[in-house]
């Protein structure tokens, strides 16, 4: 029997008949715990090994672990909020607690990168012009690189793990931010290690402005994916083909249409017509679509809720064109 290390705090949450919803935290929980100490140790290792080497691209590097144990912090209070259950004010639950966090997050590293761009082609130009004197790139500063390279690479396995465990998008994103971390590193180790072999202490401020647009790039996905959650939009088109096979298993429902599928968070809200035959009764249709919606769930097992509509079969020829949802043939 195969048994992943890190499952030690899942078999304890099993024993104590935790909840789903709960586990999920729980999950979020630790991965945010371990990356916030995982990721202070590398910040304060870079910050120290950068200011001691004056290597701008080790503290670009410092500077993104920094931003990481913002994710981590950001990660350990979302955790708790959206363990809460729906109330008024919020009927649909907290979870896109999680997509508000993720959304200022992005600003918060893309602010971080814009700086360093800053900082990075002011110190280029000074240096061409002559005005700047800089040492050469230091022992130091490749030590960096190389711790940097090994501690996300942990850090990085243990963030997918939960993950997929969890289904959390920001554990998710922290996780493939830290996979874009080792390749950064890798970069920057190449690049120092270029500018102490050749002696070129330019390179370390043009590696820098690289890592600078590392940020900013990334800090863009990252809005990217969670503006088209915001926007209520969805690419994932296997999504409607699941949902519209689970509909069509069901013997006298047709025409599936309409579909509409939202994320929140790690969940889906979907709505979806359906037509039946006029002649049943309110109580037949009515299992008919409880059928429809045992399937669907079946299918994606993330559905948060959907709200299905019955319509008299062949209705739909004598309605105005839909301008909205989408048909099954169309997916």
């Amino acid at each position: 029997m195969n048994f992943h290390p890190l499952d030690f705090f899942a078999r304890q949450c099993y024993t104590l008949n935790m909840s789903s919803q709960d586990l999920k935290s729980h999950y979020i929980r630790v991965a945010g715990t371990i990356a916030l100490l995982g990721n202070a140790a590398l910040a304060a290792t870079k910050l120290v090994l950068g200011h001691l080497s004056s290597s701008l691209a080790v503290m670009g590097d410092a500077i993104d672990s920094s931003t990481d144990v913002l994710i981590a912090l950001v990660t350990i209070v979302i955790s708790g909020v959206i363990s809460r259950p729906g109330d008024d004010d919020h009927p649909w639950g907290h979870e896109r607690a999680e997509t508000t966090a993720t959304l200022i997050l992005s600003f918060v590293i893309f602010y971080a990168g814009a700086q360093l761009v800053i900082k990075s082609a002011a110190e280029i130009f000074s240096l061409i012009k002559g005005s700047l004197q800089k040492k050469e790139v230091s022992r130091l500063a490749i030590y960096a690189a190389l711790i940097s390279i090994a501690g996300k690479s942990i850090l990085a396995a243990i963030q997918f793990h939960y993950g997929k465990i969890s289904d959390s998008e920001i554990v998710k994103a922290n996780a493939q931010n830290m996979k874009s971390d080792i390749i950064l590193s890798a970069g920057i180790l190449l690049g120092l290690g270029a500018a102490f072999v050749f002696r070129q202490p330019l390179l370390d401020p043009i590696i820098a402005l690289c890592v600078g647009c590392w940020v900013v790039k990334n800090a863009v996905e990252i809005f990217r994916q969670i503006n088209l959650e915001l926007m209520d939009g969805n690419i994932d088109n296997s999504l409607y083909k699941k949902l519209f096979e689970a509909a069509a298993k069901v013997p006298g429902v047709t025409n599936p249409h309409r579909a509409r599928i939202r994320k929140m968070a790690s969940f889906f809200d979907i709505d979806l017509d359906i037509e039946v035959d006029p002649s049943l009764t309110v109580f037949d249709a009515h299992e008919l679509s409880e059928q429809v919606e045992e399937n669907v769930r079946l299918a994606i097992p993330e559905v948060y809720d959907i709200v299905i509509h019955i319509e008299p079969a062949g209705s739909d020829n004598h309605q105005r064109k839909e301008k909205f949802g989408l048909r099954a043939q169309h997916d």
